[in-house]
């Protein structure tokens, strides 16, 4: 009888049990002290939960964003979302991603991409790009095949940032390449082919030294190459150590510091300092000076002004025998790091000389060394670019 009525209160919880007053299953003091603690448990639990709700506002409100610098594989990334298709019209050529108002938001988005493809001394490869330019098989692709095929090159895409002049450019390159920069122009259509010496090149050739400027100020040095370069060999070891401002030349006169050169504003090393900056300021203001010349014109003019070397810039010019073009080749296919399309007019004629230069490259890279040291194979160009179109 007695289990039988164990078993029966022990059907009840505690919680049923407070219904019938002074029957509590546990003794008076143990239940006090059980009903104070849960009290002061109820009250805490009151205090600290609008705490916590206030804190984690503050914190998501407050909290610094971390971008990550880029480490995977080059060809592992995922290029930045297009905008929808019905809010882009495939033909529309004047669409702008990135609104030229919002300067604040354009230069941060110009500060993440330098920070992510930049070496760890703060030098990034540029080079600019317009539509006539990216479509599949024109130049661009010339241009990165150049670096997978090139001695030593290939590792350099990671440190490349396209500069886009237009939305269609901008949506070519975020499909073959992670790092990429609209710089747009509000009511100019940087779209199509820009022919030597027209206004609209020369538009394009001054705003891409001002922006050369403003990558400068910033505290990144760059190897600005025009995307008409092939690059064959890494050119870092060639460069000279002392040089602030080192430019490539369609004609080299055999010293490197003589301003008879002649230079050619494709292809140029520049590290970040006072002098640099102060000198890509004084570059761009002097447009004004000579109105209807292009930069390197401009800089041809420049570079004896007494200025130049008021400011301690040093400039070097750089061998031909290195960094060779149509206008002057390179001699020596071992030795040689860039050829450039330059001396040249027409994208047609630019790209099928450049698929020589490409093919030519490869013929070389296919011979035994024992050949190679001989230097038996030279270059099959000028074709389709003829220098006569260049004279008065």
């Amino acid at each position: 009888m007695g289990r039988q009525r164990r078993a029966t209160m022990a059907q009840f919880s505690v919680t049923s049990l407070r219904r019938f007053r002074g029957n509590s299953p546990l003794p008076p003091s143990r239940a006090s002290a059980l009903r104070r603690a849960a009290a002061m448990l109820l009250l805490a639990a009151a205090v600290t939960l609008p705490c916590a709700v206030l804190y984690r506002a503050a914190v998501d409100t407050t909290a610094t964003v971390y971008v990550p610098r880029a480490r995977r594989p080059l060809l592992e990334w995922d290029p930045p979302p297009l905008p929808p298709a019905d809010e882009v019209p495939e033909e529309d050529g004047d669409f702008d991603p990135f609104p030229t108002g919002d300067l604040d938001s354009e230069d941060l988005k110009l500060e993440l991409v330098l920070q992510q493809a930049s070496m760890d001394n703060k030098t990034v490869i540029l080079t600019t790009l317009n539509a006539a330019w990216a479509s599949p098989g024109s130049v661009i692709d010339l241009f990165i095949d150049s670096f997978r095929r090139g001695v030593g090159t290939s590792s350099l895409l990671r440190h490349l940032v396209i500069v886009a002049f237009d939305w269609k450019a901008y949506k070519q390159c975020v499909k073959i390449h992670p790092y990429c920069f609209a710089l747009t122009t509000e009511d100019v259509d940087f779209s199509q082919e820009k022919r030597f010496q027209t206004a609209g090149y020369l538009r394009m050739m001054w705003k891409r030294l001002d922006f050369l400027r403003l990558v400068l100020e910033k505290g990144y040095s760059f190897v600005f190459s025009d995307a008409d370069i092939m690059w064959f060999r890494n050119p870092f070891p060639v460069f000279y150590s002392d040089g602030d401002f080192q430019i490539a030349c369609d004609h080299y006169v055999g010293n490197a510091t003589d301003l008879r050169n002649i230079a050619n504003g494709g292809f140029n090393y520049v590290k970040s300092n006072d002098q640099s900056i102060e000198f890509y300021k004084f570059w761009y203001s002097s447009r004004f000076r000579y109105p209807g010349y292009h930069d390197q014109d401009v800089f041809n003019f420049i570079k004896h002004d007494p200025y130049t070397t008021d400011i301690g810039l040093t400039i070097k010019f750089l061998s031909t025998s290195y960094f060779g073009g149509i206008c002057e080749p390179s001699r020596d296919l071992n030795e040689v790091c860039t050829m450039h399309a330059n001396c040249c007019i027409g994208l047609q004629s630019k790209i099928h000389d450049l698929r020589i230069m490409m093919e030519d490259w490869t013929n070389y890279m296919s011979m035994p060394p024992s050949l190679k040291r001989f230097g038996s194979l030279s270059w099959r160009v000028p074709q389709n670019c003829s220098l006569s179109l260049l004279s008065p």
